[in-house]
């Protein structure tokens, strides 16, 4: 009897004080919860899904940790709120917060060793719920607190729903919670719950519906319609027979209703994918270097998928699908291991946008069909390296710090050893593939290709201005996560350091086993990246992050400030020009992508360079024009025990074992780019490469 007295007074001050609330028993974190529900929780808005657009602002798919479409009161049918009302609150209209009669029953059966369950109003439901689904939604000790069955509980829960009541209307508190009420399978609130189960809106949703959603609050895993369908027939005709001793529902017509199907949606909820795999296999790794560039420029996953933003993309539909059916002709999709990317970006001095990411593999969770979710084109699963194409790096790293000119004549024999590196003590020794004159300039070694002459390079300039520049033309991820020869980059400082001066550079210096080796290209390389690095020396030697955003907004239409890295001017406007007409003649004949131009009958000004591994494990090839740049990279994105075979277009494939394969990057990746290319181009003006320096000739 003591112990309900007390109960009692804590009540009553529960009522005449909710602000100073029962001393020793309401907690200050519930005050602090209390202050921040307010009429239009604004501190702390339910989780709402992000939609990621095209570069139209036509969706492409929806990022979301709750399935929800917020609804105002005025936008819920009477049949959904009478439903609600009668199974869980028929006072609802007439307490202010709380039923204390009931709480009162309650902490009777509490104290004779009974449980607190019951006697909750809508009001109160609202409060755990929306600590539950909101506050505590990641943290699974709160959301245990929050369903304690306890005194202390019961008696935080009604003084935070006498504030609510004092706050906001009936028909806000009903809205309210049924905004943030979970109905199983990640969806919570009327809305979404309305088109999931019934492909409706709230506001038309009929008796019989409304009466099975109110019925599912109970226990929504349990009462699934599709897992449990007679449960939730059961206790939808549960809340029938409530709504006719509410006096809601005629007898008559609550019967009638109890014959009728549930009428739920066949198959499952009708919902979007809650993640990139709504993308479709087409876009769904430019949506997920979208998330992965977000994430990394500051935003947590958590906020990107709870935060209701409006995320519109650089993605152009159309060159995305010239893209991916470019990759595809090379390379079939059900080939075992041997993936085929093409990576488009849109030079500029301003921005770098990325126009299409683009696979031979279909984007999804489905193996058998030859599906994947690794981020192919952006993320560097290329275990084998771009071969050739690196040689770039050391063209404008020798025309940087050594004077040398692309017209300038450059030794090319047969077999070269380092005079500055060595091979674990013994010489190191390169030669070429194919014969070649005994001196080609510059100009020439970049379209033909010689190892020889760009090791001898590497011994002219040192590594170290190599790896420099390889870092400063656009292989950022690239250079800081490969352990290869490349080295790696000091830590994630990518966003505070944006001079070579303050990056330092670990993995193999001076004498070291296998530098000159960075040359050919036998790193980990990001298929994206190296697309970059063309739009770079066809911006003047501007680099910018290649970005997949145009605009984010919030859940209100206010734009969001995404934290990139600004553009920078990493070589000279002249060595950048200068560069892009020395590597202008890839396609022309003696290029080794000529064949790829012809078949075409490619005419427009480019630059280009091609790369192959050793035993023909992958394959690149790297290009553009004034309008857009890229790279296709054919590569195995396991870990590669053999070559790779490229007998023509749709007749590439993987080779077990140790054999050597016969792909290069003259062949399936430059008929990638340029069939693409092509397409997408054409009707397009006919644009001129920036002339040479008289400085770097």
């Amino acid at each position: 009897m003591v112990g309900l007295c007390l109960l009692a007074g804590v009540l009553v001050a529960g009522i005449l004080f909710p602000v100073v609330g029962a001393a020793g028993v309401v907690s200050n974190q519930a005050s602090e919860t209390v202050d921040s529900m307010s009429a239009e929780l604004a501190d702390e808005p339910p989780p709402q899904l992000t939609t990621v657009t095209d570069r139209s602002g036509k969706p492409i798919a929806t990022l979301y940790n709750q399935y929800r479409v917020p609804t105002k009161p005025d936008q819920i049918s009477d049949a959904m709120k009478w439903a609600l009302i009668s199974i869980e609150d028929r006072r609802f209209y007439e307490h202010t917060g709380v039923d204390w009669k009931g709480t009162l029953r309650a902490a009777i059966s509490n104290t004779s060793g009974g449980d607190t369950q019951g006697a909750s109003t809508l009001t109160q439901q609202y409060v755990k719920n929306y600590l539950i689904n909101v506050t505590y939604r990641d943290d699974e000790v709160g959301q245990q607190r929050a369903q304690e069955q306890t005194i202390a509980r019961k008696l935080k829960e009604a003084r935070i729903a006498i504030q609510l009541e004092a706050r906001m209307s009936k028909a806000e508190v009903l809205a309210g919670y049924l905004n943030v009420v979970e109905f199983s399978r990640q969806i919570y609130g009327i809305g979404g719950a309305a088109r999931a189960y019934f492909n409706t809106t709230p506001d038309k949703l009929d008796v019989n519906q409304g009466a099975m959603l109110a019925g599912m609050v109970n226990n929504p895993a349990v009462l699934d319609p599709w897992n449990n369908p007679e449960g939730a027939k059961n206790r939808r005709n549960l809340v029938l027979d409530s709504m006719v001793d509410n006096n809601k529902l005629s007898e008559s017509d609550a019967e009638r209703l109890k014959k009728e199907p549930l009428g739920v949606v066949k198959g499952g909820p009708n919902k979007p994918a809650a993640n990139c795999i709504g993308a479709g296999p087409q876009h769904g790794f430019f949506c997920q270097y979208v998330e992965d560039y977000l994430i990394r420029s500051g935003i947590s996953k958590e906020d990107l998928y709870d935060g209701g933003y409006t995320i519109r993309t650089t993605l152009d539909r159309r060159i995305n699908r010239i893209a991916k059916r470019s990759a595809e002709e090379q390379v079939p999709k059900m080939q075992d291991n041997v993936a085929n990317t093409l990576s488009l970006v849109r030079p500029g001095k301003k921005r770098h946008e990325v126009v299409a990411l683009a696979a031979n593999r279909d984007y999804g969770l489905d193996k058998e069909a030859g599906e994947t979710t690794y981020a192919l084109p952006s993320d560097t699963w290329n275990v084998t390296g771009a071969g050739s194409s690196y040689k770039i790096f050391t063209a404008a790293a020798a025309m940087q710090h050594a004077g040398v000119g692309i017209f300038d004549e450059l030794p090319s024999p047969g077999s070269y050893t380092s005079s500055r590196y060595t091979n674990a003590g013994a010489p190191y020794t390169v030669g070429n593939a194919g014969d070649y004159p005994p001196t080609l300039t510059l100009q020439g070694a970049l379209a033909k290709s010689p190892n020889t002459t760009f090791v001898h390079l590497v011994d002219r300039v040192g590594i170290k201005p190599v790896l420099e520049m390889t870092y400063k033309l656009g292989m950022r991820r690239t250079m800081k996560s490969n352990a290869g020869n490349g080295g790696a980059i000091d830590k994630e400082d990518e966003r505070e350091a944006h001079t070579m001066s303050q990056r330092k550079y670990y993995g193999p210096r001076g004498n070291s086993r296998g530098m000159p080796s960075f040359t050919l290209g036998v790193s980990p390389t990001n298929p994206l990246e190296m697309g970059n690095v063309a739009a770079t020396i066809l911006s003047g030697g501007t680099w910018c992050p290649p970005t997949p955003i145009a605009e984010v907004t919030d859940r209100d239409g206010n734009p969001v400030k995404v934290d990139e890295n600004p553009c920078q001017q990493v070589v000279s406007e002249d060595l950048a020009n200068s560069l892009a007409v020395g590597m202008s003649k890839d396609d022309l004949p003696g290029g080794t992508s000529a064949a790829a131009a012809e078949d075409v009958d490619w005419s427009r000004p480019m630059i280009g360079k091609t790369g192959t591994t050793q035993n023909n494990v992958s394959a690149a090839f790297v290009g553009g024009t004034p309008q857009l740049a890229g790279s296709s990279m054919v590569f195995k994105p396991e870990r590669p025990t053999g070559g790779i075979i490229d007998g023509g277009p749709g007749n590439v494939y993987s080779v077990d074992g140790e054999s050597a394969g016969n792909i290069f990057g003259g062949k399936a990746p430059a008929r990638t780019w340029f069939n693409a290319m092509s397409e997408i181009l054409e009707g397009e003006p006919v644009r001129q490469l920036p002339s040479s320096s008289p400085r770097y000739e």
